[in-house]
């Protein structure tokens, strides 16, 4: 990761959660400090988030709110994601790219009809709201970093919209979220008492708040990127599968478009996102940053690097690495030194109007 994003990474909201006061919370390390990695067992919350389903802590992510007439048009105009007619209540993700087409933001955002919620990873919202104001000029638009009032819950299940209708603070929300979940912004002061109904209305059974240890084995194995831990400061759209997920192929221009434009249209992106079925006789997991070699190859010889790891409760370990493009699809990898198989997930011919299809399972 670059020293750019790891510094914003870092600046966490400084506060943290009173729900780590919950029976058996045990705080999460970086990037999620000031929230739950786990309530007591971690493989049992998984389970209830993929069953009944359950609530998942993330208020140590970034919330700005962006108001104002004009406030549709111009991020339309900043952002690769048509945005001019978004409805109220429809949520979206959006890219904010840099003039030669690195994502430098990856914004999950939502209109309520008089403002624009937005929710970013931990630490970043800062760097944003800067950019942001560097970019109104004479337009009718007001930016906020909010992170200190307002928060995010993550509400997974069958019935996630039912559990959440109604909650009083309830700001914003984005639904269905990217696998199977659905991301509500409420006031920070109303965390417990939202969290708690949440919690009620869901049954109470034990592992029904989980963490973030949780999330991020449900996020790999749908094969979801995240800003910041599977991206680096090289990495472009195409790279990742945000392709088809955050970025509209038919709008007008915004910084970065050549560089989405040219390899759509004529090449392809130099690395790809893969999924990694690492070996589960090893008693770790690859960290964050690990390189990737090709097993059997030239010692040290890096094709990549390993971008998230998590233990799931049925596939074991996995992970998501960032490798060059031309690393065979068959080839076994190491990851920091662990085996791994590998499941494609940007194919290799990405690009030059190859349809990418990401195989993410939908976890409602």
């Amino acid at each position: 990761m670059s020293d750019r994003v790891t510094d914003q990474v870092s600046d966490q909201v400084s506060d943290k959660s009173p729900l780590l006061e919950q029976p058996g919370a045990v705080e999460a390390s970086w990037p999620d400090q000031g929230v739950a990695a786990h309530y007591g067992d971690p493989m049992r919350e998984q389970r209830a988030l993929e069953g009944a389903g359950g609530l998942v802590d993330r208020s140590n992510r970034g919330v700005l709110t962006i108001t104002g007439p004009d406030r549709l048009t111009w991020l339309h105009s900043l952002t690769t994601q048509h945005l001019e007619r978004l409805a109220t209540g429809q949520g979206a993700e959006a890219l904010i790219l840099s003039p030669t087409g690195h994502v430098e933001h990856h914004l999950t955002l939502t209109d309520d009809g008089t403002s624009v919620w937005v929710h970013v990873e931990p630490g970043t919202a800062a760097a944003l709201a800067a950019f942001l104001e560097s970019m109104r000029f004479m337009l009718r638009v007001e930016v906020a970093d909010v992170s200190r009032d307002y928060a995010v819950l993550t509400v997974f299940g069958p019935a996630g919209g039912d559990l959440a209708a109604q909650l009083e603070g309830v700001r914003a929300r984005v639904e269905p979220g990217s696998f199977g979940s659905m991301d509500l912004i409420v006031a920070r002061d109303l965390l417990s008492g939202t969290a708690a109904e949440l919690v009620r209305r869901a049954g109470g059974e034990q592992g029904t708040l989980a963490g973030m240890w949780a999330f991020e084995a449900l996020r790999i194995a749908a094969r979801v990127p995240r800003f910041g831990l599977d991206t680096d400061h090289r990495t472009i759209p195409h790279e990742v599968g945000w392709i088809e997920a955050a970025v509209h192929l038919n709008k007008g221009c915004y910084r970065g478009q050549e560089t989405v434009a040219r390899v759509h249209n004529l090449g392809h992106p130099p690395r790809r996102l893969v999924f990694l079925n690492l070996d589960g006789s090893v008693d770790r997991l690859p960290a964050h940053g690990d390189p990737v070699e090709l097993a059997g190859g030239e010692q040290g010889a890096s094709v990549g690097f390993t971008g998230s790891a998590a233990r799931h409760y049925e596939l074991g370990p996995i992970g998501l690495a960032l490798v060059k493009r031309t690393v065979p699809v068959e080839a076994t990898l190491l990851a920091g030194g662990v085996a791994a198989a590998q499941e494609v997930v940007v194919p290799p011919d990405a690009g030059a109007n190859v349809q990418v299809t990401l195989r993410r399972r939908n976890l409602i």
